[in-house]
């Protein structure tokens, strides 16, 4: 009997290959929501990243600001983008949570929040980021974040 790598280069089984490239990197945005949360964010930042834009929460959430300290429009940012991950450590800027994920919801954009809270469970993070992700990472460590962002090609 051969072998299932045998059998996988026969011609019967080479019409189930898929032949068409791999999906592009996703158009992710990572958005800082407290002081702590943007120390994690600048970190990651500075690996190299296909089309991840990385930022700090400005107000209420309808300004983002860029590592470079520049303002910017929530709404350009989410333009071309199909991928939000929120990262908060202290439930800071509920109300920016609330915008952002507002926003995402209406544009279809899938979100990913992550509480940054290693070895406990932050309740005001947790309760801030739930309504608005539709995946939530709780308690997370650091380097969840660079391999969330890894996993989804960001």
């Amino acid at each position: 009997m051969a072998s299932s790598c045998a059998r996988a280069a026969t011609a019967e089984e080479t019409a189930f290959r898929i032949d068409y490239p791999l999906a592009a990197a996703r158009n992710t945005r990572v958005v800082a929501l407290d002081a702590e949360a943007e120390r994690i964010v600048r970190l990651a930042s500075a690996e190299q990243w296909a089309q991840a834009r990385f930022y700090s929460v400005s107000g209420s959430g309808h300004e983002l600001v860029t590592m470079a300290g520049d303002s910017v429009a929530l709404t350009d940012e989410l333009r071309d983008s199909n991928t939000v991950v929120l990262v908060s450590t202290t439930g800071e800027n509920a109300e920016a949570a609330a915008t952002i994920g507002a926003a995402c919801t209406v544009r279809g954009i899938m979100t990913a929040g992550l509480v940054v809270t290693p070895d406990r469970i932050a309740n005001e993070a947790l309760f801030s980021l739930r309504p608005h992700a539709r995946i939530l990472l709780v308690p997370a460590e650091e380097d969840d974040l660079l391999e969330l962002l890894r996993a989804t090609r960001a």
